[in-house]
C-alpha cells in the first residue's frame, strides 16, 4: 500500500469526519494488478486505506456496497462517522459529491 494515495485535507468535527486523498498513477502495483490495461481500485483496497488512515484493526465488516468504479489518480473523499467508536460507517464520494462506495465495520 506504499504510496497509493497521499492525504490532501483533513476535516474533523464532533461525529462526522473528511479525509481528501489523491490516489498514485496507474503505474503502481495495485493498479498494475488490478487490471492489467483497464486500472481500478479494488474493493477491498478502498476500505484498507481508510483503516489505514484511522490505525483501525478491523474485527467485521458489516455492510460493503462499490457502486463506481475508482481510477488512477482519482481525487476522492471518505467521510467517516461513528456513534460508539466501535462501529464506522464509511462513505466515499467523488469530488462532484457523486457517491462511489459505502461500507461498515466494527474495530
Amino acid at each position: 500500500m506504499k504510496n497509493l494515495f497521499k492525504i490532501l485535507e483533513i476535516k474533523k468535527d464532533y461525529n462526522l469526519n473528511e479525509f481528501t486523498i489523491e490516489l498514485s498513477g496507474k503505474e503502481h502495483p495495485i493498479f498494475k494488478a488490478h487490471f492489467p490495461n483497464n486500472e481500478i481500485l479494488p474493493g477491498f483496497i478502498q476500505i484498507d486505506i481508510i483503516s489505514n488512515i484511522l490505525e483501525h484493526k478491523i474485527k467485521k465488516i458489516k455492510k460493503a456496497k462499490f457502486l463506481s468504479i475508482i481510477k488512477p489518480n482519482n481525487k476522492i473523499k471518505y467521510f467517516v462517522s461513528t456513534k460508539d467508536e466501535i462501529e464506522y460507517k464509511i462513505i466515499l464520494k467523488n469530488l462532484e459529491n457523486s457517491k462511489l462506495s459505502e461500507f461498515s465495520y466494527e474495530i
